[in-house]
């Protein structure tokens, strides 16, 4: 069968198989809640012809309904799929939600406190003071950057080592040199240095705190909430689940998470976190770079569009796997992908968000 015949049967099929095993979304015609079915099925026909490499899925939300939802692998809507680095973003939530649920005081709780029978190397009392903020925006004073292969916290490093908790806080405390910026004189007093296994020290945190694994207080307060039934994580050599990297969801589920945040932690009609959770995790917390800020685990930018610019909040992995969030359009979108090897596949999906899903808005 031709593959542009195919790629319009399966589009018209979309809303007929969410109609079906819809879950607990709402669906609706695009165009009903402003956005083009056209330019969605341009989208569409783009991916299958593999303009943007191998990317799985596309779903897309306007208005809190389920718009558009495509597959492009074998494994359909039931796959658990591996966004990568996302899961970050899913660990902000869930420190949100035990401080919610006073397992934890506030983001100005030091870390160390949950390990004080625990011996680390490179003692410094600046250590004792690192708080869970300091580990939600990238912004603690420990030897850590995933971008220099060169630096002792690199997360390569730390996938050698057993226990990941004792890896990041056996580091030293980072240096600046004379031609970097120091935190003081950095924008919000941060200097941001992106750190994997800081992330993962933060779901040690949270397993010392609730006195339960990780997965068990994903399912109990977040999961468990918005209907999320399965969840795979990765788990490291120690037992702890990984809450860097690697969390497997279905696609929807992923667009439910997105779905919480668009709605400043309701999900139809129930709080599952606090509205200043939300606001204080997608505001600027630290700077990046000329064009990303970033909260608590979440990117913040403003994504260029033949329909206007769109400030966003990314949940965003390797291979270009992006949960995109546009809260002042209530629109999210999915994009997984397989693209794991592929040079500048942050920009591949970018494309297609900025030149295809978002220029299918018609509100601006």
């Amino acid at each position: 069968m031709n593959k542009i015949i195919l790629g319009i049967i399966t589009f018209t099929l979309a809303f007929t198989i969410s109609a079906q095993q819809s879950d607990d979304w709402q669906t609706a015609n695009p165009d009903s809640v402003g956005m083009s079915a056209a330019k969605l099925k341009a989208a569409d026909e783009s991916i299958r012809k593999g303009d943007f490499k191998q990317v799985t899925s596309l779903l897309v939300a306007s208005k809190g309904k389920l718009v558009f939802e495509s597959y492009y692998d074998d494994g359909g809507v039931s796959v658990l799929r591996n966004t990568r680095s996302a899961t970050k973003s899913v660990t902000g939530l869930l420190i949100g939600s035990a401080i919610a649920n006073r397992y934890i005081s506030g983001v100005d709780a030091r870390v160390m406190s949950y390990f004080p029978n625990r011996r680390f190397e490179n003692s410094d009392p600046r250590k004792d003071k690192i708080t869970i903020e300091d580990l939600l925006t990238m912004s603690s004073l420990l030897e850590c950057d995933d971008e220099n292969q060169f630096s002792r916290g690199n997360e390569e490093r730390m996938y050698l080592i057993e226990n990941y908790v004792k890896f990041t806080l056996d580091l030293p405390i980072r240096g600046f040199p004379a031609w970097s910026q120091k935190p003081k004189d950095s924008p919000f007093g941060r200097s941001f240095s992106y750190c994997t296994a800081g992330v993962a020290t933060l779901g040690g945190v949270i397993e010392k705190a609730a006195r339960m694994k990780v997965s068990d207080f994903a399912n109990r307060h977040l999961f468990g909430p918005l209907g999320i039934e399965r969840a795979d994580w990765q788990i490291t050599p120690s037992g702890l689940a990984m809450t860097g990297g690697g969390l497997g969801l279905r696609s929807r589920d992923y667009l439910k998470l997105g779905q919480l945040v668009a709605n400043r932690g309701m999900w139809h009609g129930k709080r599952v976190l606090p509205e200043s959770w939300i606001n204080e995790s997608i505001s600027p917390k630290a700077k990046v770079n000329d064009t990303n800020n970033y909260g608590y685990l979440f990117w913040l930018r403003t994504i260029v569009s033949a329909g206007g610019r769109f400030p966003a909040v990314l949940m965003q992995g390797a291979g270009g796997n992006k949960v995109a969030i546009f809260p002042e359009q209530d629109i999210v979108i999915v994009i997984t992908t397989t693209n794991y090897n592929i040079r500048g596949a942050h920009e591949l999906t970018d494309k297609l968000l900025a030149d295809h899903v978002l220029a299918a808005n018609l509100q601006n």
